[in-house]
Formats: C-alpha cells, sequence, structure tokens
C-alpha cells in the first residue's frame, strides 16, 4: 500500500503526466522535452530523474545524446496489458483532447520536424537498419543557395530572437532587423554577437508602423509575424513601402487551421490564412507576380507552413518605356 501511495502520488503532478505522454509518443531526451513543455530544464530533469527511479521510464544513449522512453513494463506486462499502462493510455487520451495536450503534441510534431531536416534517414524501418547522414539538412542548403544571391538589403520584419536574422546575415549585405519587444531585441543581439555578426542594424518597431524609409531595401521578410499582426493587410503594405521598385516581398506563415488555444499559450491573434486570402494581402499592396506555395507540411502537425511572395512594380521603368514609344 505505501508503494502504491508513493507512486500515484508520483503520477499526481500534471508536468510528469505530459511528460510521460510525449514519451509514450516518441523517445526524447532532456533538450526536446524542454522545448515541448514549456518548463525549465532543470525541472525537467528532475521530473525524470523521479520517474527513472520508480521504474516508469528508462534511458538509452546514442549519438552523444541520452533518450528517455517509457519502461517496457507501462508498454505492456508479461501477461498482456499492465493495469497500469492501461490506466495511463486512458488519462493520455483524455490530455490529447485538451488545449494543453493538442500544444504538446504541435510541438513534438515540430522536434520531428527538426530531427527530419537534420538527419535524414534511408533503407529499412528498424533504426539499427537506417543509414543516417549527417549534415544532410535545411540550414545547410539554405546557406549555400544564399551564396547564389547578389548582396541584398533586407529587412526582418517582426524578427523575434534573430535566428533569420542571422542566417540572412551571411549572405546579405546588410539585414535591418525589425522587432516590437526590447527584451526580444535584446536576446536577438546577444545571439548575433554570439555567432560574431556585424551587418545587422537592430530597429524597435511594429509591423504596420515601420521604422525605415521608402524605397529603402531589396527584399523585406515577413516570417511567421503576419499572424501576430492588428492589421495584416496593412503590415504587408508597410512591407511593400519599404522595398525598392522591383523588390520582393516573402512572407511565411502559418495556412488557416483551427488550434484556437495558439491565442492563449502563443499571443497568435489569426488562426493562420488561407492561401487565397494570402495572395489577396499581397496584391492589395500593389504587388504583382504574386505566388503562394505550400512550403513545409507533415502528416499529423495541424499546422503548415504557406510560403508567399510578390514584386514591387518599376513604374518608373514603365514610365520610361512609354515615353521612348
Amino acid at each position: 500500500m505505501p508503494q502504491a501511495a508513493s507512486l500515484f502520488r508520483l503520477l499526481g503532478d500534471d508536468a510528469r503526466l505530459r511528460l510521460l505522454r510525449l514519451l509514450t509518443a516518441e523517445r526524447l531526451n532532456v533538450s526536446e522535452l524542454t522545448g515541448i513543455l514549456g518548463i525549465a530544464q532543470s525541472g525537467v530533469s528532475r521530473h525524470l530523474g523521479l520517474l527513472k527511479d520508480a521504474g516508469l521510464i528508462v534511458e538509452q544513449r546514442e549519438g552523444g545524446y541520452t533518450y528517455f522512453r517509457p519502461a517496457p513494463s507501462l508498454l505492456a506486462g508479461e501477461n498482456g496489458s499492465d493495469p497500469l499502462a492501461e490506466l495511463l493510455k486512458a488519462e493520455f487520451a483524455q490530455q490529447s483532447r485538451t488545449e494543453t495536450g493538442r500544444a504538446d503534441d504541435a510541438r513534438l510534431e515540430e522536434v520531428r520536424r527538426l530531427r527530419k531536416e537534420n538527419f535524414d534517414a534511408h533503407a529499412g524501418p528498424d533504426t539499427n537498419e537506417r543509414q543516417l547522414v549527417p549534415g544532410r539538412s535545411w540550414a545547410a542548403w539554405s546557406r549555400a543557395l544564399g551564396q547564389l544571391l547578389p548582396p541584398l538589403r533586407v529587412a526582418d520584419i517582426g524578427c523575434g530572437e534573430g535566428y533569420l536574422t542571422v542566417e540572412a546575415s551571411r549572405w546579405a549585405a546588410r539585414v535591418i532587423a525589425v522587432d516590437r519587444s526590447p527584451v526580444v531585441l535584446k536576446r536577438a543581439r546577444a545571439l548575433a554577437t554570439r555567432r560574431r555578426v556585424r551587418n545587422v542594424i537592430w530597429k524597435r518597431g511594429e509591423l504596420d508602423k515601420l521604422p525605415l524609409r521608402d524605397d529603402s531595401v531589396d527584399v523585406a521578410l515577413l516570417s511567421q509575424a503576419l499572424h501576430h499582426a492588428p492589421d495584416p493587410a496593412r503590415a504587408v503594405a508597410e512591407a511593400a513601402r519599404v522595398v525598392v521598385p522591383g523588390g520582393r516581398v516573402l512572407v511565411l506563415d502559418l495556412r488557416e487551421h483551427g488550434e484556437e488555444w495558439v491565442k492563449g499559450r502563443l499571443g497568435d491573434r489569426w488562426l493562420g490564412f488561407r492561401d487565397e486570402e494570402l495572395s489577396r494581402l499581397l496584391k492589395g499592396a500593389g504587388l504583382v507576380d504574386v505566388k503562394v506555395a505550400v512550403g513545409a507540411r507533415r502528416t499529423g502537425d495541424p499546422f503548415t507552413v504557406l510560403v508567399a511572395s510578390g514584386v514591387k512594380p518599376d513604374t518608373r521603368q514603365h514610365g520610361r518605356k512609354r515615353g521612348e514609344h
């Protein structure tokens, strides 16, 4: 009885139940669990230690990482299903229908996507049979393709913590990074300092009132920023204003979805956009040659990334051509 009481006290913690549910779906390491759960790494490690001491999870070391997964007894007992496993299965099914559960599942899909982008797997379904190819990452490909571009002036609008800013700085002549939050901008500057990036100008500003001159950049990026904008049409119009004639506005954002929890958890104002809606926003800003396509999509992931672009017409050039005729 004392052992049962201790076990139920251990499983009476919401964070530990969330953690166990995730591990039944995928083996994960501490960093991945920290990103999914939104809990400090020290807290995740403490929960893992308690679950391991209780015999509910086991460790597996691979490639310099320590992964955790449920103990075999939680998946199936010697004489069929373990009673505790059955109890947890019912609890996990209920959790998956909650706002928190859907958020955890969405972040788990992001972890899976990142794994796929950094290690491409081939051959059989057994882990031991698969050939892992280190270095085959989309980050490396993006940097390689960036070297084919001319030294452009880029505005990263709604830059957040600066990851895309730093990537763009590798091939751009100059990047102007804009965000409304001074705290976020401070973290972005720190990242750029660590990466020894020196061609970025940091500015505080709103999406619908950019602190940039007209016709001052070649490319304006809005990466996962538009669904935070109070007025998406105004934000796209501002992006179009600051690019030079012949310049491009590039938007990466979510396709319309039904995950209402992102409003409270992530501060999203809009639940993504329909393909035709993104197209209409870019055309409404006066852009031409508008294209909208799927940028990323995974089975089971509630979020699909759309990529949209448009060109600012060079009316001066058109005027010269008309004059010549």
